[in-house]
């Protein structure tokens, strides 16, 4: 199950700060020290290029073990003036600012795999460290976010999935409110999901529902993609909110109202055809349901996490936890 770090990168300060809270979640999931410490770089370059060329914004470390290896995604997000050269970015020596030029280098030779999108609202990356080889056979690939609100040190939102060869089960859970009770919440609904995550969404639904009567609820929903049938099966209750994207068009795809654990008066599950090439997008209700990828061009080209995390950047409402994950095929 993923685990996440949200750090506000306000000052050069903050740079620091982000580089040991990261480290910790690096060591707490069994990174060795040499990895560790490149995580250590990677976050801290990462980090200072938000802080000094993008006037500060938000990093989001999200860290699990999936597949036999132990996988550490580090995402900046920023709000400054975009970069216009990206491909002389990358290049040692170059610089905007009158730094030495080096940071994006060492980020792309460092991290295993290493995206970046750019434009007049600001600049998000996304680089990978992984340690061992993972064994997953998926044809899809899966980015997500976790923020709590602001202020507090746990997120009441939870986002898990399950991955075999031929399906990939996806779940976001909002625990009710926000704060350690709704975090509560949401653990035992990702518990729940895990045991289970190999029948259908209405089953998991069901489960979910028994389940969380103990904790103050939650708004569920899970989506299960098997690209080779071409199908996509949901269920959901509560306000969260799910799009399935293809080329030429989107879907939403509907939740029933209630909340999980107290008032559930229906749990249906919907078909949906998964096309080809095609993208589903989940976020809990801390993200305004308004957004619009065609703001973006070639953003749903990059790397999933990298999609998720300007979404959350540009649309996240800061009265609540916020959640997005982002599933597509591999590039």
């Amino acid at each position: 199950m993923p685990q996440y770090l949200a750090v506000p990168l306000s000052d050069v300060s903050s740079i620091g700060e982000a580089r040991r809270q990261g480290q910790n979640l690096g060591a707490s999931l069994g990174l060795g020290d040499v990895k560790n410490a490149e995580l250590g770089i990677l976050i801290t370059e990462a980090a200072r290029n938000a802080v000094i060329h993008g006037g500060g914004g938000q990093l989001i470390v999200t860290g699990e073990i999936s597949e036999g290896a132990v996988c550490v995604d580090v995402l900046a997000l920023d709000r400054g003036p975009g970069i216009k050269d990206v491909t002389r970015a990358f290049e040692d020596g170059y610089s905007t600012s009158g730094t030495p030029g080096t940071g994006l280098g060492a980020i792309r030779r460092l991290g295993n795999a290493t995206d970046l999108f750019s434009n007049s609202s600001g600049t998000a990356i996304i680089v990978r460290v992984i340690q061992g080889t993972r064994t997953n056979r998926s044809n899809l690939d899966i980015g997500s976010v976790v923020a709590p609100f602001p202020g507090e040190t746990v997120s009441g939102d939870r986002i898990a999935w399950s991955q075999k060869a031929q399906t990939t089960t996806v779940m976001v859970a909002d625990g009710l409110g926000h704060g350690p009770l709704a975090a509560d919440a949401a653990e035992e609904a990702e518990r729940v999901f895990q045991a289970y995550c190999t029948e259908s969404p209405a089953e998991i639904i069901e489960r979910l529902h028994d389940a969380l009567k103990k904790t103050r609820g939650a708004a569920v929903s899970v989506a299960q993609i098997q690209p080779a049938l071409s199908s996509l099966t949901y269920a959901g209750v509560g306000n969260i909110c799910a799009s399935v994207i293809s080329d030429s068009h989107s879907r939403s795809l509907v939740s029933h109202n209630g909340i999980m654990g107290h008032q559930v008066r229906h749990i249906q599950e919907f078909k949906a055809e998964w096309p080809r090439s095609g993208m589903l997008i989940m976020h809990s209700d801390g993200l305004q349901n308004r957004w619009d990828l065609s703001r973006y061009p070639g953003l749903t080209r990059r790397n999933p996490g990298l999609i998720a995390g300007v979404l959350l950047r540009d649309y996240r409402r800061e009265r609540d936890d916020a959640s997005v994950v982002v599933v597509k095929e591999q590039s």
